[in-house]
């Protein structure tokens, strides 16, 4: 039996500890509420995270590419990108993958290298995905606080804006 044969055949048990792995590298409370609220409407986080989670096992089941786990990806790491961690901390839940599977393939797993190889390569690509939304986070802070200065100026009178050339003192 194949790794991927093996993680099909866990994959209920294999996403339900992925998840509460996951959430637990939130603040305690938050990582209760996230666990406990099942109405998506209530825990759009929780819903969004577990949703990319399953997405990430099938594309490891099936053997998909760089893109779907991109894809898969995206979602739940925008959500981290704005909250309070650091990248390594953000992307962490990717590698914790890994021994999640070996606990629950214990014994019938075959081959890991293969899988293993994916996971590596989904960690890599969520930690793209993090540092562009980190980058384009920093830049809207960047443009609004421009913004903000000339429109401070503009209200003092220190500088007049036309339409060719922009704003001007």
């Amino acid at each position: 039996m194949s790794s991927a044969q093996a993680l099909a055949g866990k994959k209920k048990e294999i996403l339900k500890h992925w998840f509460q792995t996951t959430v637990d590298s939130y603040p305690a409370d938050t990582a209760r509420f996230l666990k406990n609220q099942q109405d998506p409407f209530a825990n759009p986080v929780g819903q969004t995270t577990y949703r990319s989670l399953e997405a990430l096992v099938d594309a490891l089941i099936a053997g998909s590419g760089r893109e779907a786990m991109m894809e898969a990806l995206d979602p739940v790491i925008r959500i981290r990108a704005v909250q309070a961690f650091t990248p390594s901390k953000a992307t962490a839940f990717v590698f914790s993958l890994k021994q999640i599977i070996r606990d629950c393939l214990s014994g019938e797993s075959g081959d890991m290298v293969p899988l293993d190889r994916q996971i590596d390569e989904m960690a890599m690509a969520a930690f793209d995905l993090f540092m562009g939304c980190r980058e384009k986070i920093y830049e809207l802070k960047a443009t609004e606080s421009r913004n903000q200065f000339f429109g401070s100026l503009k209200r003092a009178g220190l500088i007049a804006e036309t339409e060719a050339d922009g704003p001007g003192f």
